[in-house]
């Protein structure tokens, strides 16, 4: 599904870069090339690692639920659902936001970009953010008698990408200065690509914290 998405992007990218000349634009052999990539590797791959992680045993909770669905109390507003995801990502961008600045330089200001090790540093302030924050917001909606923590522990932490997707609008608006339509389709084109991915990388990482942190919870739990 997501390789599907970032293809049908980049190839209307590469639309408009054929449209307008550019010899920047990848050749239509290339293109089918990565194409074959993803139906003659990807794919086959996709259904081998399925078949192998359904062979598996199942994941053991350390309690048992309950068959009828419990009922859940009127929420506060930040506990509801679109206010919590939102509130989500606001620590994890504010970690990385100085860096966005400098990446952003780097990739569409020409700017030489050579401080990885401080990346890799803020990048692990990323991970460990996301994780703290999705666990505390979930421990709220639990305290909240909503058990509805799935989803909204994915969305939560991959709300990042949203804020880094809203960045992106304020950098182009202020700091470059391109003029086209050609320009604006293949800056928010990419920068559409890596908030894909951002949102991927952060949800991921908020939805394995809180799973792990309710096993841990309910495993202490006494139940007779």
């Amino acid at each position: 599904f997501v390789p599907a998405i970032v293809f049908s992007v980049f190839f209307v990218l590469n639309l408009v870069l054929w449209g307008e000349g550019s010899s920047s634009a990848v050749p239509f052999g290339t293109l089918c090339g990565v194409l074959a990539l993803w139906i003659c590797v990807s794919v086959p791959l996709t259904f081998v690692g399925a078949f192998f992680g359904f062979r598996k045993p199942a994941i053991t909770y350390p309690t048992q639920t309950n068959q009828i669905p419990r009922h859940i109390p009127p929420q506060s507003f930040y506990t509801k659902r679109v206010p919590g995801i939102l509130m989500g990502g606001v620590l994890p961008v504010g970690s990385v936001f100085i860096q966005l600045y400098f990446i952003f330089n780097s990739i569409w200001a020409h700017q030489i970009y050579y401080m990885f090790w401080f990346l890799f540093i803020v990048f692990l302030i990323l991970v460990i953010t996301c994780a703290e924050t999705t666990i505390l917001l979930c421990y709220f909606h639990l305290c909240s008698e909503d058990y509805h923590w799935w989803w909204r522990a994915y969305l939560s932490s991959g709300s990042t990408a949203l804020y880094f997707f809203l960045y992106s609008i304020y950098f182009y608006a202020e700091r470059l200065q391109m003029e086209g339509a050609a320009s604006l389709f293949i800056f928010f084109g990419y920068t559409f690509i890596m908030a894909i991915y951002f949102f991927l990388l952060t949800g991921f990482v908020g939805f394995m914290s809180c799973f792990v942190f309710i096993n841990k919870i309910y495993s202490v739990v006494k139940t007779d």
